[in-house]
């Protein structure tokens, strides 16, 4: 096998950042050597101060040259779009508050979400967010989730996803098993959880259990360490936590994504040979690696899909292992509704307009 073919096999397997609005030449290299299976867009790929068909226009540009030069039909076109400070896309795309003031209308918010997802390309959205607004003073989540218990959490994350679903984009639950008590932020440190078994089974896992009945199909890890379950690694790395709770527990038989490989609390870890096979053998079968928190470089990437290549070749990465990983994501992709780039008709977006206001009064 080549080692294009090789880098090809770690594309399988990988979600990757666009540098800009534009593909840039390294951007290219990527996409066409690595033929990563999706991308992740921010607010660096959308022309923010003009006019909306004109940014549209940009973007569709954009949607067409990545899947040119990865050579891919199919593609997850993925976005971060939950509401409140977690919005890349410039306007007249909806601004809805956070998700903890939706209440009785997050299923709603989610059909008009969809609609403005569709129109933009997208067929993923990183949303709902299960996790709980258990900690005050929690820096990451707090307003993002649906709920301060764990039943009104599930009832949201519950009618968010029925209506992304009904109207054709894929949801995925975040972030397993659980980010809502931390009081550090996971993109710039590694958070530890001192819970028990017992306590994530009482609070952290009732909105994901809820949403794996729903048959959600992606779950995202927690990069969070949880001493008293596995002391030695987060849980994006572990089998106690992914394989034993996850999968044999919950039964869930989706398909398991890392949340981004650049935030800080274990980007280090990926650097070190053996890593990416670890977080396979634990029940990782996708990677996000946005290029937007350290780096727009590609070097961390490439050195991530090399160690991939490198343990296959000495077999501490098991060859089933990826097969089941690439089959699960492969079943997927092939019922993801693939979506072209349009502008929405003004009505629609004073209609969802009207909808972010009812949100923000009780």
């Amino acid at each position: 096998m080549s080692v294009v073919q090789e880098l090809e096999r770690f594309g399988h397997h990988l979600i990757l950042g666009i540098s800009g609005t534009t593909l840039s030449d390294n951007d290219k290299r990527a996409l066409s050597e690595l033929k990563p299976v999706g991308v992740i867009f921010f607010a660096k790929n959308f022309l923010d101060g003009t006019p909306y068909e004109f940014w549209v226009e940009s973007f569709k540009q954009l949607n067409d040259q990545i899947r040119q030069y990865a050579e891919r039909q199919s593609m997850f076109m993925t976005l971060d779009h939950e509401g409140g400070r977690v919005i890349r896309t410039p306007l007249p795309i909806t601004r809805f508050p956070y998700a903890f003031l939706w209440r009785s209308h997050s299923r709603e918010v989610a059909k008009a979400t969809a609609k403005e997802l569709k129109s933009l390309g997208i067929n993923l959205s990183w949303a709902p967010v299960a996790d709980i607004f258990s900690h005050p003073d929690n820096p990451v989540i707090g307003p993002r989730a649906f709920g301060s218990t764990p039943e009104s959490a599930a009832q949201g994350v519950s009618d968010y996803y029925l209506g992304l679903q009904e109207s054709g984009i894929v949801g995925c639950a975040k972030h397993f098993p659980g980010h809502g008590d931390t009081s550090k932020d996971s993109h710039i440190e590694l958070p530890i959880l001192n819970l028990t078994l017992e306590d994530l089974r009482i609070r952290e896992f009732v909105p994901f259990k809820t949403l794996i009945k729903a048959q959600i199909p992606l779950i995202m890890t927690a990069h969070i360490l949880f001493p008293k379950i596995d002391p030695d690694v987060p849980a994006t790395l572990s089998k106690a936590i992914l394989k034993k709770i996850l999968r044999e527990e919950l039964g869930f038989e989706g398909v398991v994504v890392s949340d981004d490989l650049d935030m800080k609390a274990v980007s280090d870890m990926f650097t070190n040979s053996g890593t990416v096979a670890r977080a396979f053998h634990a029940g990782c079968d996708l990677f996000i690696v946005s290029r937007n928190i350290n780096s727009s470089s590609l070097e961390r990437t490439y050195k991530i899909a090399e160690d991939f290549i490198d343990s296959l070749k000495k077999g501490s990465l098991d060859e089933s292992v990826v097969d089941a990983a690439k089959h699960r994501i492969e079943k997927l992709l092939a019922v993801t509704p693939q979506y072209s780039v349009e502008t929405l008709n003004k009505n629609t977006l004073e209609e969802h307009a009207k909808l972010a206001i009812a949100c923000s009064f009780h």
